[in-house]
């Protein structure tokens, strides 16, 4: 037996205010999207904003439901809302903001792992990684340079 480690290299800001004004521009659009978001169970509001290669920015936010799998994370619904608007235009980032709906201190907001696969199947489908935004649990803001990077053992065809 071997045993193996993978490392994920990311980058980590203290402040929004330390990223160029296109992720700004990105990261307010997603937090933004956050009112927008039906979570009358959880009261947790989330809201995604994906920069398109053309510079374009679509959102897409948090939907539950009361028969809970039947929801959809603000991830996906960006993605797919994407999918449908500009099929053809690939993803440059994605930024992720969420908050308890009360509160305006950013929760920690990494994408679970439906949202990662989604985000392989669209890396694969415009055969170009794009990069992630969200906050840590401590408020500070991440980015990683391609979903493959979050999922290295990912399911694909």
């Amino acid at each position: 037996m071997k045993k193996d480690f993978i490392q994920i290299e990311y980058k980590k800001y203290d402040s929004i205010d330390e990223l160029t004004s296109d992720y700004q521009t990105l990261w307010n659009a997603a937090l933004e999207a956050r009112q927008f978001s039906h979570s009358p169970y959880s009261n947790f509001t989330v809201g995604a904003a994906i920069e398109l290669e053309d510079g374009e920015i679509i959102t897409g936010t948090n939907q539950e439901n009361a028969s809970f799998p039947a929801g959809l994370c603000a991830e996906r619904t960006a993605m797919y809302r994407a999918g449908i608007q500009a099929p053809d235009k690939k993803f440059k980032r994605i930024a992720i903001a969420a908050s308890r709906r009360d509160s305006n201190q950013l929760a920690s907001a990494p994408p679970c792992g439906g949202c990662r696969q989604v985000m392989l199947e669209f890396e694969k489908r415009h055969q170009q990684g794009f990069q992630l935004l969200f906050t840590d649990e401590s408020g500070k803001f991440v980015l990683i340079e391609k979903p493959t990077d979050l999922f290295p053992f990912s399911f694909v065809f």
